[in-house]
């Protein structure tokens, strides 16, 4: 990757591997909607008009059912149920757990038909990754916590299947404007709740900059250098995003929280990783695939 590339990487890597830990400190103060709402609400506010300016909503407006399904499994329910969620576990573990996302959309573009197939390698991947979940489970997570866990299982479902309505339903739209959309909606819909469930005196000052970096930072800025990272260095390559999160969580989760950093964290850790990087390495083709290729190509003459 060129430099630009790489600093928008470390870049990411970062700025989506904090948010476990800003949204543990502010639910000490917030409930779980006005937290979503006060942070979509940002990040509409910043990403908006800078979509309306670049005119990329107009063609939004023919594909709003699907957009709607979008925003739902993407941020609407996740960002709740993480919220919800970090009110009783910690944000290492929920970091930890999410990192399973890869793995799970690697299981559903098969069941969805993707071309690309399930060889050893991915299955064991799979099984190992999965594996690690349940390290993390059996080994830190007392019964009472199993609701949190269930809520975090489907955050993971939820981004899993975002980016398949992207790539299948909403491709070719401008994807800032789906994201404005999407934060604008979700804002719209948790301003009753959100409103009601403020505060009658203002949070701490923590829990005010524990919200403040999840919208600008998290939210908006995350958003366009995500968007940048793709361009610069292709969806694939950004997508490896996604094994340095968990890292971030933990660590800041350890070192600023103090949350304790367990066997099972340890070992859950390094196989939910392992497990995803391979699961989603793509398959060589099959023989009749390499072969109807080989035909498919056409024949040169010797010059």
């Amino acid at each position: 990757m060129t430099r630009r590339g790489w600093l928008l990487f470390a870049a990411m890597a970062v700025i989506w591997g904090i948010p476990y830990l800003f949204i543990k400190i502010a639910v000490g103060e917030l409930s779980p909607a006005t937290l979503v709402f006060l942070r979509t609400a940002i990040g509409t506010a910043l990403l908006l008009p800078l979509a309306a300016t670049r005119k990329d909503l107009a063609a939004l407006v023919r594909h709003w059912r699907w957009i709607l399904v979008y925003t739902f499994v993407e941020v609407a329910a996740p960002w709740f149920f993480l919220s919800d969620a970090e009110r009783r576990i910690s944000s290492s573990l929920t970091g930890l757990l999410i990192a399973a996302v890869p793995s799970i959309g690697a299981i559903l573009a098969v069941v969805a038909g993707s071309r690309d197939r399930l060889d050893s390698r991915r299955i064991v991947g799979l099984a190992v990754g999965f594996l690690g979940v349940g390290a993390l489970v059996g080994l830190d997570v007392r019964a009472d916590d199993l609701g949190a866990i269930g809520q975090v299982g489907l955050v993971a479902l939820g981004y899993a299947i975002g980016p398949m309505i992207i790539e299948r339903k909403l491709a070719g739209l401008p994807p800032l404007g789906v994201v404005a959309a999407s934060l604008g909606v979700t804002a719209l819909a948790y301003a009753p709740f959100g409103l009601a469930q403020i505060p009658a005196a203002l949070p701490s000052a923590a829990v005010v900059l524990a919200v403040a970096v999840l919208g600008v930072v998290c939210t908006a800025l995350g958003f366009v250098l995500f968007f940048a990272l793709v361009a610069e260095v292709g969806a694939p390559r950004a997508t490896v995003i996604t094994y340095v999160n968990p890292a971030v969580a933990l660590a800041l989760g350890v070192t600023l929280l103090g949350e304790p950093f367990t066997p099972g964290i340890a070992i859950g850790f390094v196989l939910i990783v392992f497990g995803s990087i391979l699961a989603t390495r793509r398959a060589p083709p099959s023989t009749s695939e390499s072969l109807t290729q080989e035909r498919a190509r056409p024949v040169r003459s010797s010059q």
